[in-house]
């Protein structure tokens, strides 16, 4: 055999230069047998001789050994470490240029070649790019789009193969390809040839490549995509099959339009359909295959009209269903069940609907099973839920009532982020009521775990809400008892800290509650007062031109309240507060003007 293709190597030298058809085509032969044989050691062999070059004058249109030297070129392809050695022998512009051709084994065969040089070769892309294949191909598949036989069907599969090697995980060339227009003839493509495995699977892969990009979707939405995949989905009964079909549907439903689109097309039926039928099964794949079809339809109802649709005014099939995963036993439907209900609860209505049907209990007693070595994903996504739905003003009250600050108190001894900020959320949002302020400002051990959190400095989303809520409780309860329990928790600082935060609504909420402590229960609080030089960030509030016009005023009523205790008014007359205050008499903000001459009275009568 290696001494047949060393002496069939030879020949082809000498008759690609002669150009006598019979033997070129007999040596031909001879190479594409070798590589049927052994592919590496042959293609090694080739790149050894310096057959390569050769190869560029031979891809002439008219020969009838065409087809024949373009599938070697593919064969040899095939190996990584002759990619290069291709493009170097200057084999690129040939091809492309062959794919003007009428005759369709040269068109099968140079498709092949140039997807083979393509695959995970940067400058295989490159030449490729160049010589401009990629529109010549796309011009191909639409003119070809609408002929269902065979071997046409065959020559569409490599086309689309070529161009996804041609693109695979290259932004700027998908790019291309998207501005060429690929996407609606692949869409029509798909719907045309659905019957036909090998292309169906190469549009999909192509799809799921393309789909990565933010570009492609508007394209996407503009195609009729969904009713084709939804449609495709159907149809199949293999699960690879349908994964292929998940993989491109999870990126295309990031697009708000296309997830309504999906949703028309009847996606969620089939999605709760897969639920059903795998929920009890301990295979891996149903395993698998249900968590992609629950977190699927969760990704549906973030859409605003989506969600809005399959909610149906609370009565709606889909609704009904994700309630019914609340309470199961598998916690992937609890989890995609109570992500679902947080999903719903985005707008006022939808919220008041679902507490006013029972909701609230439905998720306290999920919670309630998690509460020992719970599942954390879904701790998180129920105290998610009822966050949102404690929004609406009518539903706090009822959700007291319910008992959700009892079930949310039981993850106080949580050590994850995650679960501490959703329960920090779901408190302040029900909080707002006097009476709940002051039954949880009362609380020695939820005080303390807020004061702890304040410190929180690797988690600033956690230390934020600590500080929110240490603060709206003091604020809705207006209660001594609350401000000495907080005060002796060591929750002073925190408030003081929060007064200086980047964020103007949590500078006002800090400088609020610090007036309420001055007003209320100054005498407690007076040391930490002074150790935190509250005073002076008071004056550097009112003395920076940037402070909003609501922290100069509430900074004013928090000076004026502080009058009252003998060290923290020396510190005021210290620090020359006057000059700063007289300055804010011509504010332009008439409420921070009259609060300065306020403030200018009470510090000239007190100094």
């Amino acid at each position: 055999m290696a001494d047949n293709l060393s002496d069939t190597l030879k020949k082809l030298k000498i008759t690609a230069v002669d150009r006598t058809e019979d033997s070129l085509e007999g040596c031909l032969d001879c190479l594409l047998q070798a590589l049927a044989q052994n592919n590496m050691e042959t293609s090694e062999k080739i790149q050894g001789s310096g057959i390569l070059q050769l190869f560029a004058s031979l891809l002439i249109p008219q020969s009838p050994c065409t087809a024949k030297v373009a599938n070697i070129i593919a064969e040899v392809a095939k190996n990584e470490f002759m990619r290069i050695p291709c493009v170097d022998a200057g084999l690129i512009s040939p091809l492309v240029q062959l794919l003007n051709s009428k005759d369709q084994e040269v068109l099968l065969q140079t498709g092949r070649a140039l997807g083979n040089i393509c695959y995970d070769s940067h400058e295989g892309r490159s030449a490729v790019d160049q010589a401009g294949g990629a529109q010549i191909v796309i011009d191909h598949l639409r003119s070809l789009c609408s002929i269902t036989d065979p071997a046409n069907e065959k020559l569409l599969t490599v086309f689309c193969g070529m161009l996804m090697n041609y693109s695979n995980e290259n932004d700027s060339l998908q790019a291309q390809l998207i501005n060429m227009g690929v996407i609606p003839t692949l869409v029509k493509l798909l719907g045309i040839h659905c019957q036909n495995a090998a292309l169906t699977e190469m549009c999909l892969v192509a799809f799921g490549n393309l789909a990565e990009l933010e570009s492609s979707k508007e394209q996407f939405a503009s195609t009729n995509i969904a009713e084709e995949l939804v449609k495709l989905f159907r149809k199949q009964i293999e699960h690879d099959k349908r994964e292929m079909i998940f993989e491109v549907l999870a990126p295309l439903a990031e697009n708000d339009a296309i997830k309504l689109q999906l949703v028309e097309a009847g996606l969620v039926e089939c999605l709760l359909e897969i639920v059903q039928q795998k929920v009890d099964s301990d295979k891996e794949d149903d395993i698998a295959e249900l968590k992609t079809a629950s977190d699927l339809m969760v990704l549906l109802l973030l859409g605003d009209e989506s969600m809005q649709k399959l909610f149906e005014g609370g009565k709606g099939n889909v609704f009904q269903r994700v309630l019914s995963w609340i309470p199961s036993n598998n916690h992937q439907l609890q989890l995609a069940g109570a992500l679902a209900i947080a999903n719903f609860a985005r707008n006022d209505g939808n919220c008041i609907h679902m507490v006013d049907n029972g909701i609230v209990e439905k998720l306290t007693d999920l919670l309630d099973r998690h509460v020992e070595d719970g599942n954390v994903t879904v701790q998180h996504a129920a105290l998610s839920a009822l966050r949102n739905l404690a929004i609406p003003v009518v539903n706090k009250a009822k959700m007291l009532s319910a008992g959700v600050t009892e079930a949310v108190l039981k993850f106080l001894k949580s050590e994850m982020p995650p679960v501490q900020f959703k329960l920090l959320g779901t408190l302040r949002m029900l909080i707002d009521a006097q009476e709940a302020a002051e039954q949880l400002g009362k609380n020695v051990k939820l005080v303390e775990r807020l004061v702890e959190w304040c410190e929180a400095k690797d988690h600033a989303g956690v230390m934020g809400e600590s500080n929110r809520l240490l603060s709206a409780l003091i604020r809705h309860s207006k209660s001594k008892d609350v401000i000495k329990t907080i005060v002796q928790s060591g929750g002073i600082k925190h408030l003081v800290t929060m007064a200086t935060s980047e964020h103007v609504i949590m500078q006002n909420e800090a400088l609020v509650a610090l007036a309420l402590i001055a007003a209320l229960e100054l005498g407690t609080a007076e040391k930490d007062l002074e150790s935190t030089k509250l005073v002076q960030i008071l004056h550097k509030l009112l003395a920076d031109e940037r402070s909003a016009p609501e922290i100069k005023y509430n900074s004013m009523v928090l000076i004026c309240a502080l009058m009252g205790s003998e060290s923290l008014h020396k510190e005021v007359q210290d620090l020359a507060f006057l000059d700063v205050v007289s300055k804010l008499r011509s504010h332009e903000n008439k409420s921070v003007a009259q609060q300065a001459s306020l403030t200018e009275q009470r510090l000239t009568v007190e100094s």
